[in-house]
């Protein structure tokens, strides 16, 4: 698989779906897994998953790499890893921008790094060698945070477009983190898309939040919000089309709530490219 078979309009399989898609293959370009789902030699969950990608392209998501931790790296995880990829042949394969652990003790979260050089040298060492031991590059998402460290030394859009610079991976933009962490945080989330490197992104996720205690939390339960929708109409602008995918983790609807979710991203991307070409079209 060839990250130019992933294109268009995705969704997240989730076990609730599998149904739909053994038994009406609904119109979806590609398929998202949590790679983590199915580090498993068999079982139910590899049966289901070889049945539906025979029909479907897909990409591999990850929630335990801690590519910014501390730890050594887990070699038998990447391992397991490198061996579902080469079963599924995905499109890429990604994680967070984050740790998730410490001291050996997994804290089963995503948490946030410090916007600093040192933890973009750290972040950088890491990436090739992950890069080296999976032989892929890896592509890694915009995390949402609740909180900011005294030590930053530069905003969030500049320590990710500087990550990218240095380092061969490549970006997960999730338009729905930039929102949440605008508001948290108090910035211009046009600005954050502004800087991005469009051509460092593969991929775009969308979702719900829900406000708990004065802050927007990144929940995955939720219909994407009219401002989210707002700013993935500025990210198409800014950045031009890229593989786009509803995400869906907890109350999760009937398959055709979320195709319908989908096929407003889909008219979006077809608006906003449309408006461009009657605009280079007036200007030849």
């Amino acid at each position: 698989m060839t990250t130019d078979r992933v294109q268009g309009f995705g969704l997240g399989l989730r076990t609730e779906h599998y149904r739909d898609f053994h038994e009406r293959r609904p119109a979806v370009d590609w398929l998202e897994i949590i790679s983590e789902n199915h580090l498993v030699p068999g079982g139910s969950p590899m049966h289901h998953l070889d049945r539906i990608r025979a029909d479907y392209p897909m990409v591999m998501h990850g929630v335990s790499l801690s590519i910014g931790g501390t730890d050594a790296l887990n070699l038998d995880h990447l391992r397991e890893l490198k061996a579902l990829t080469q079963r599924v042949q995905p499109g890429w394969v990604s994680d967070h921008l984050c740790f998730t652990g410490v001291s050996g003790r997994n804290l089963h979260d995503l948490l946030p790094l410090p916007h600093t050089e040192t933890t973009l040298h750290h972040l950088c060492q890491r990436i090739g060698r992950v890069q080296d031991l999976l032989g892929r590059r890896l592509v890694l998402e915009n995390l949402s945070s609740y909180v900011r460290f005294a030590a930053d030394e530069m905003a969030e859009h500049e320590f990710i477009a500087e990550l990218l610079r240095r380092s061969d991976c490549a970006l997960l933009l999730d338009v729905n983190n930039v929102y949440v962490n605008s508001v948290n945080h108090g910035f211009d989330a046009k600005r954050f898309i502004d800087a991005i490197p469009a051509d460092r992104v593969l991929q775009i996720h969308l979702a719900g939040h829900a406000m708990a205690d004065g802050f927007l939390v990144d929940t995955h339960d939720a219909p994407v919000c009219a401002a989210v929708w707002a700013l993935y109409e500025h990210t198409v602008r800014r950045l031009g089309p890229k593989p786009t995918m509803i995400e869906r983790d907890d109350h999760i609807p009937a398959l055709d709530e979320l195709l319908a979710e989908l096929d407003t991203a889909r008219q979006i991307t077809r608006r906003v490219l449309d408006e461009q070409a009657a605009v280079e079209e007036a200007w030849a």
